[in-house]
């Protein structure tokens, strides 16, 4: 019985020679947005990737390990999801406007467009409103397009113009538009009413019994509304449900939040906040979330209390996450993630 020839390793001359069209890109593109950063009064930092808290989302896993001081003595780490608590702590020192190419991990997480590590481009802004940082990532967008010289972004069958003026689309908006769900009417106090989506998705997605508000709505927002998320142009989809503020502040209406993330050929790029300065209220969602995820999947991660005290101590600021290597992807006319790292995480092809 024939079999399948092994795959070559990464490193193989000709892999690496098919796919170092898409490195050279990928370097070009750094060098423009590290230009534009500059232009932009930006200064790059390189903040610490063992943390005492990898982030306190439900749904993010992080891998850790265990260190050992000099005494013997071990404690344990955790190898960051997100840059986010570190630069944040860095504005409350006084910073101003950061950015950082920075190494991530996430577990759990593998696909065409999933690596368990990959790099995430951060910014922010102090004393800056978060429409002035959707301003920033459709220009960082439009550069890296502009650096590789590619005219349209292509990706499973959609197609999306890096240059064209962005679809701006509030959530509330694209559940109605793509879904018939008025999602506003599903939020009360801040807070979802699970029943009232229930309800208002019935025959939209499956539902189980031990949804939650927020698990009907990623049903809804990945059935039914992601597809049409930037097709032949970018949308930027703002003012996400106060109940999905994650580290957002809560905007003039207190159904929403100062949350936005943007899209291209359905592939969410990045995803941004006006950034919260409340610590109890963030305390309380933090314990919230991690409540949810022991129940979940039996672990929940610790809290920063040092993040904690420099959300107390920040200034008003806005920032954003970038999916750098997505980015590179739609911007080198790839077609997966792992053709535009250098070298793969191990065990990965």
């Amino acid at each position: 019985m024939s079999r399948e020839p092994e795959p070559s390793p990464w490193w193989s001359p000709q892999r690496h020679a098919d796919i170092r069209p898409f490195l050279l890109a990928r370097a070009a593109i750094i060098r423009a947005l590290r230009a534009w950063f500059d232009e932009q009064g930006f200064i790059e930092v390189e903040t610490g990737i063992l943390q005492v808290s990898p982030g306190n989302e439900t749904h993010l896993h992080a891998p850790g390990t265990d260190l050992t001081r000099p005494d013997g003595t071990r404690h344990r780490r955790y190898f960051r999801t997100s840059p986010e608590f570190a630069c944040k702590k860095l504005l409350a020192a006084g910073e101003r406007r950061i950015f950082e190419f920075a190494r991530v991990f996430r577990d759990r997480e593998r696909g065409d467009l999933h690596l368990p590590e990959f790099t995430m481009l951060e910014w922010y802004r102090a004393e800056a409103p978060y429409d002035a940082i959707m301003a920033d990532t459709v220009v960082v967008i439009a550069h890296a397009a502009q650096a590789t010289g590619i005219r349209q972004f292509a990706f499973r069958g959609r197609t999306a113009d890096p240059f064209a003026e962005p679809e701006m689309l509030t959530v509330a908006g694209a559940f109605e538009r793509h879904a018939g769900i008025d999602l506003l009417a599903t939020i009360r106090d801040g807070a979802g009413d699970r029943a009232a989506l229930a309800q208002a998705a019935a025959g939209k997605i499956r539902i189980s019994d031990d949804d939650t508000w927020s698990d009907l709505f990623s049903k809804v927002l990945v059935e039914h509304v992601e597809p049409h998320l930037g097709q032949g142009r970018l949308t930027v989809l703002y003012e996400y449900p106060a109940p999905e503020a994650a580290l957002a502040r809560v905007a003039a209406d207190p159904r929403v939040a100062e949350r936005f993330e943007v899209y291209a050929c359905g592939v969410e790029l990045a995803n941004g906040f006006g950034e919260l300065t409340d610590a109890a209220e963030q305390r309380r969602r933090f314990e919230q979330e991690m409540a949810e995820k022991e129940r979940r999947y039996g672990e929940r991660y610790p809290l920063d209390e040092d993040f904690l005290a420099a959300v107390a101590a920040m200034p008003q600021a806005s920032g954003v996450a970038l999916g750098f290597d997505r980015l590179v992807m739609l911007a080198a006319g790839a077609t997966r993630i792992d053709q535009v790292v250098w070298t793969p995480p191990a065990g990965e092809r």
